[in-house]
């Protein structure tokens, strides 16, 4: 067996393996596949191995990386399977394994000349790599030549993602004017520099953005930054959304993990200012999670973490329809994948002419009133929701 661990090891870690076929079961079963398939896939920008099981009435599909996929591969040939053909571009290898466990392997010439790793196409990005992106560089996510830094790849996905919603919604967006954009809680800006470089550099629509953090070292870094890059018309502050009243009219609100309620006096304040957009990425919703209660529920409820994912998920609901209530158009939309961070959820919101609706209302505060929930967004919007309650009488 140590030959066949090695020609699998070798296939595998240097890449050549291009397809493998396993047959002759072992023990034969009438519930056990009678072959499985193997071949290299792409996946989220990193090689995988999928492993087709087919069974006479169905085929399922398991996805490893390729460490994984040498056990996997060797167990499936070591305890299950009799016979098995590697195909790569040197060579095809006949494996052959005798009721006795004894291993011969075969060299035959290479019928395979390539692979096909398109599982997933290649992604057109906005930005793209390998084209320098001035403030990409600055910010250390590419190098001097516009080469995307291998640990800075999710970074650049989720800048990408984020611009791919922006495009979006550029329809919604006053033309023939100067954009207001207010990003709340921009942190390092990551998002804050993009969208600037998309909408003035890219787009060539004249703006004006701000970003606003409390973190003032944070911020003295991300105006230097701004300076350098002469992005004019792109300033930091340093405040509290609460507090933030320069402004008398905003056309596009971001909110990107600004926490617990911090998300919500952000929504206020787009709604107060009418913004033409509003795109917020939720954080720490904690104020349900003490809130909630039903007698129903409770074999949910009772369990901490699901209480807090719960209590997560109806939080945004619940923020989603108060922003229908008050003349948006809103949805959620997965911000980026779940195994970079939970917290993935994006709430979009464009400004329409939404029909009064008695209905609405009366679905928003039934499920409000079945989790026993006081929102801090209606209770921040009450004067516009009573506006809103008597143009249904």
């Amino acid at each position: 067996m140590d030959s066949l661990q090695r020609l699998i090891t070798q296939c595998i870690e240097a890449g050549e393996l291009i397809t493998a076929t396993l047959s002759q079961l072992r023990k034969k079963d009438n519930d056990s596949f009678t072959k499985v398939i193997i071949k290299p896939v792409e996946l989220k920008k990193q090689l995988h191995y999928q492993f087709a099981y087919h069974y006479s009435n169905k085929v399922t599909h398991d996805n490893v990386l390729p460490t994984e996929a040498i056990q996997v591969l060797f167990a499936l040939l070591q305890e299950t399977m009799r016979q098995g053909l590697l195909c790569t571009q040197e060579a095809d290898y006949q494996v052959l394994i005798s009721k006795k466990y004894k291993v011969s392997i075969l060299t035959k010439t290479p019928t395979k000349t390539s692979t096909d790793l398109s599982h997933n196409r290649k992604k057109q990005y906005i930005l793209e790599d390998g084209e320098p992106v001035p403030f990409l560089i600055e910010l250390g996510i590419m190098n001097a030549d516009g080469k995307v830094l291998a640990r800075k790849y999710d970074k650049f996905r989720q800048i990408n993602r984020f611009l791919e919603m922006v495009q979006d919604v550029l329809p919604s967006l006053p033309v023939n004017k100067e954009l207001t954009i207010v990003d709340f809680g921009c942190g390092k800006s990551y998002l804050t520099f993009a969208l600037y470089h998309y909408l003035n550099i890219q787009q060539h629509r004249p703006l004006n953005i701000v970003g606003l953090d409390l973190k003032a070292d944070v911020i003295e870094h991300c105006s230097q930054l701004a300076e350098k890059l002469h992005y004019d018309q792109l300033k930091f502050l340093v405040g509290d959304i609460a507090d933030y009243n320069e402004l008398e009219q905003v056309d596009m609100v971001v909110t990107l993990h600004a926490c617990d309620t911090a998300t919500d006096a952000a929504l206020e304040k787009a709604v107060r200012w009418n913004a033409s957009v509003i795109l917020s990425v939720p954080c720490c919703q904690h104020e349900l999670f003490n809130q909630i209660q039903n007698d129903t529920m409770s074999p949910l409820l009772s369990h901490g973490i699901l209480k807090e994912r719960f209590s997560a998920l109806a939080t945004d609901a619940l923020r989603a329809k108060l922003l229908d209530l008050l003349g948006y158009k809103t949805q959620l939309l997965e911000f980026i994948d779940m195994e970079h961070t939970p917290k993935n959820i994006l709430i979009r919101a464009v400004k329409a002419e939404n029909e009064q609706n008695a209905e609405m209302w009366q679905e928003y505060t039934a499920f409000r009133d079945m989790i026993q929930a006081k929102p801090y967004l209606e209770n921040a919007c009450k004067d516009l929701l009573q506006s809103y309650q008597k143009s249904l009488v």
